[in-house]
């Protein structure tokens, strides 16, 4: 039977990660915290996932693309290892071996990429040069785009507000440090928000804030 958490693509959605539960996983070591999902073990899913030390995941097919940002820790596999701040995306009908040494946590989405998707695409945005920005005081770090979406990593200085933004594809926010500000709340380090399609926003910061976004999301077919 399908799993339905925050299945509703047309409803606004922010959550407080770190008021949520760490679930286990069907290997030992591995632990979620699920933030939407549609589908069963195999599911269409957006999830933390925390890997204690030394542990290990079987290997696995990725029918339909995995991408991931590695919040904490070294993710690893069989291609290398993926420091915090590292960014991946595995297309479809990719296979691995996740593994780590010294534990990890990461944000994963999971089978929501389009099949003509090949490339695997691997950044340290660590180390990466952040770009001039739009306007002074807000940069932008490009990781993917294509027709159908973007992911970037975004800095906004202290104080900064940004004009009100049109998201006609829906956008998806993980606050990575700092605070960001709208007209609704504010949102510290492990806030996760999904603006549907159609949403007009105005994002501010109290305090320089970074934070990844996915504009374009890709609803359940």
């Amino acid at each position: 039977m399908d799993e339905l958490i925050n299945a509703d693509f047309t409803r606004r959605i922010v959550v407080q990660t770190a008021d949520l539960p760490w679930l286990p996983s069907p290997q030992a070591g591995v632990e979620r915290r699920m933030l939407d999902r549609v589908g069963g073990e195999v599911a269409r899913a957006t999830s933390l996932v925390r890997y204690a030390p030394q542990s290990v995941f079987p290997a696995h097919l990725h029918a339909r693309g995995e991408e991931f940002l590695v919040l904490d820790g070294v993710f690893g596999d069989e291609h290398g290892d993926y420091p915090a701040g590292t960014y991946v995306r595995n297309p479809p009908g990719s296979r691995h071996s996740p593994r780590t040494g010294p534990g990890c946590v990461i944000l994963v989405k999971l089978r929501q990429m389009p099949p003509e998707e090949t490339e695997r695409v691997i950044i340290d945005t660590a180390s990466a040069s952040w770009p001039e920005g739009d306007s002074p005081g807000h940069q932008r770090l490009p990781l993917h785009a294509s027709d159908a979406e973007s992911v970037t990593i975004e800095r906004l200085a202290d104080g900064m507000r940004l004009a009100e933004t049109d998201c006609p594809g829906g956008e998806e926010i993980y606050v990575l440090s700092g605070t960001l500000i709208d007209h609704l709340g504010a949102y510290a380090a492990g806030s996760w928000i999904r603006n549907p399609p159609g949403y007009r926003r105005q994002l501010g910061a109290r305090g320089s804030s970074i934070y990844w976004v996915k504009r374009g999301q890709r609803s359940p077919a």
